[in-house]
């Protein structure tokens, strides 16, 4: 059975395509199999569950054309439930500061060279084009800054490819250079509007068409129809609208597991010994040396590595810490699986030594067989192939944008240290008789500190990543967040934990709507790496103490289960809540003290100095 019969069938049954199916689906480029999956998809209830919602709106300066159904399967088989708003045929201006599509997640933009360029130009003045391009880049910033101000939208844009049908009237080797100089700058006025706003996010279209090598336009349709895009160039459009999507409701990865034999190095270490194998030099070594830098450079970001090797775990220590060249020593994995176990097996312990759910794991590995078995007992693991010509697995690891974040923080770049120390953690603590002995022994400290410019970014991005104790399940953005923290009726915060081993760094966050009497908590989420310290406590214990002392008399609490969050079902009840008459809510007098663990002191501080 092919995909689309697959989705068909499951469309037809009234359920959700499974995430097999969606894995496969999130693997086609054929723009006429998009198109038909995203019509077949479009039967889906909104509701549907399993699938992550989000509400795109869509804007041009053009037709669509197929473009919302591309959009619709890229999304579906990336975990999402789109909600999908056209907007109407040539009110793109007026559209772009409507309430109709202004409350939306996000609003992807289709743009093409017609905005930017005059209806008639003369060729033989390129300096008055280059005025005019200029001044249309002018008007669209002040557009795009007013619809910023009534909406609280994410804005996604992209760069322009320059017709050739334009470039090519221009006969003038010199005024054709100038015209195309004229184009990079509007094309880098365009990617430089991510520092305009945080609202705004741009991606490289011009990049990816000519990586891709897709035939950007088909002039029929365009002057047919008004769509100026191929259907390659679409689906292109719709993968990249796809990747920021999935950073922008939570729902990249956190962890790359890797194999070692052939997927890191060629060869089999067992067999041929660490002197035998192909890494460094010529081709194929080159290419296996080239995924380990790559690895590294997502590991200077903050993905957290795992080795997932079948292998003989000495044997393997040693090649890594002595093969002169191997990047990735050691100390670079944040958990080290290496031994005969089904990987499978192996990759759920490395999610629990973690604390974090295999649904955040990429696994790469060249064995079909690992790959079946792995993608058989954990479906929600992304499964990447390294079979095949090694020049072809950088590609293969990056192009999906698995590991995609909206920004990158410090506590990113820390994360893998983190991960490494929990293990540190998870050793120190087989030494005490009880785990009440061993919480004490850490010396923990909690850091509140109300939001700034600062944090605003990591805290925006714990909502959007955080699932298992995540309160209410709403995911305020960079630019909620910023608001709110600038609002006197509001209260921001971030929550920092740091132990003997070390600083954890940003770990949670608070929304709070502040009222002269009740403060609601919106929303309260924790990083799950600390979770099992109490530390969600002595949380509660210091936003009740604030709302007291600012003169409140109840703090209300709520809870929303989403199918992932049962671990925080309890939690306001733990810190003495009292449940009411409506669901989901609870409240506690401000005025009482929630017992805040006693091996876990608190710190407050001001932000700058975190």
């Amino acid at each position: 059975m092919n995909i689309l019969d697959t989705v068909r069938e499951a469309v037809r049954d009234g359920r959700v395509p499974d995430a097999a199916t969606r894995a496969v689906l999130g693997q086609v480029t054929d723009p006429a199999v998009l198109r038909q999956a995203g019509r077949t998809l479009a039967g889906l209830a909104l509701d549907a569950p399993g699938l992550r919602p989000v509400s795109v709106a869509v804007l041009a300066t053009c037709t669509i054309g197929p473009y919302e159904q591309m959009l619709r399967a890229t999304l579906i088989a990336a975990g999402m439930m789109p909600d999908i708003r056209p907007g109407r045929y040539k009110m793109f201006e007026l559209s772009l500061g409507s309430a109709e599509y202004g409350e939306t997640d996000m609003v992807s933009c289709l743009l093409d060279e017609s905005y930017f360029l005059p209806p008639q130009w003369s060729p033989v003045d390129i300096e008055a084009l280059g005025e005019y391009v200029t001044q249309r880049m002018v008007q669209f910033r002040s557009i795009l800054d007013s619809a910023l101000e009534r909406s609280s939208t994410t804005i996604l844009l992209h760069t322009l490819p320059l017709p050739g049908t334009v470039r090519d009237a221009v006969i003038s080797w010199r005024d054709r250079a100038r015209l195309s100089r004229i184009w990079h700058q509007l094309n880098a006025d365009l990617l430089a509007l991510v520092d305009h706003s945080p609202k705004i996010a741009v991606f490289d279209l011009v990049s990816a068409l000519g990586e891709r090598a897709v035939v950007a336009r088909d002039d029929r349709l365009h002057r047919y129809g008004d769509l100026p895009f191929s259907d390659g160039a679409l689906a292109i459009i719709a993968d990249q609208t796809r990747r920021f999507a999935q950073a922008r409701v939570g729902l990249s990865r956190k962890v790359l597991a890797l194999d070692l034999d052939n997927t890191l190095w060629g060869g089999v270490v067992g067999e041929v010994g660490a002197q035998g194998l192909q890494l460094g030099g010529l081709y194929p070594g080159n290419c296996y040396r080239q995924l380990q830098n790559t690895v590294t450079m997502l590991r200077e970001q903050g993905v957290v590595l795992v080795l997932a090797s079948k292998n003989d775990a000495e044997l393997v220590e040693r090649t890594l810490a002595e093969h002169p060249e191997v990047v990735l020593r050691p100390e670079a994995f944040s958990a080290r699986m290496v031994n005969w176990q089904p990987k499978a097996a192996n990759l759920a312990a490395a999610a629990a030594s973690l604390g974090l759910a295999v649904g955040s794991f990429v696994f790469m590995d060249d064995s079909p067989f690992e790959r079946g078995q792995v993608a058989a007992e954990l479906p929600d693991i992304a499964i990447l192939s390294a079979e095949g010509d090694p020049a072809h697995h950088v590609r293969t690891l990056v192009q999906h944008g698995w590991f995609d974040v909206l920004d990158l923080t410090e506590t990113d770049k820390k994360r893998p240290e983190l991960y490494r120390t929990k293990a540190r953690r998870a050793d120190f603590s087989a030494s005490f008789g009880s785990p009440v002995d061993y919480l004490r022994a850490l010396g923990i400290e909690l850091l509140p500190a109300e939001a700034t410019q600062f944090t605003v970014a990591r805290i925006a991005q714990l909502a959007s990543r955080t699932n298992q104790f995540n309160l209410t399940g709403v995911r305020y953005d960079e630019a909620t967040t910023a608001q709110w923290s600038a609002s006197p009726d509001h209260l921001v915060a971030s929550f920092s934990v740091r132990d003997r081993f070390g600083d954890e760094g940003v770990v949670g966050a608070v929304w709070v709507d502040c009222g002269p009497e009740v403060w609601a908590v919106t929303n309260l989420v924790l990083s799950c790496r600390v979770l099992g310290r109490d530390v969600e406590i002595a949380v509660a214990a210091w936003l009740v103490a604030k709302a007291h002392t600012a003169g409140a008399s109840t703090v209300e609490g709520r809870f929303i289960p989403s199918g992932r969050n049962g671990v925080a079902a309890d939690f306001w009840t733990r810190a003495g809540f009292a449940r009411t008459d409506i669901d989901g809510i609870l409240r506690l007098d401000a005025a009482s003290t929630v017992p805040s663990p006693d091996w876990i002191s608190v710190s407050e501080r001001s932000e700058v100095n975190s």
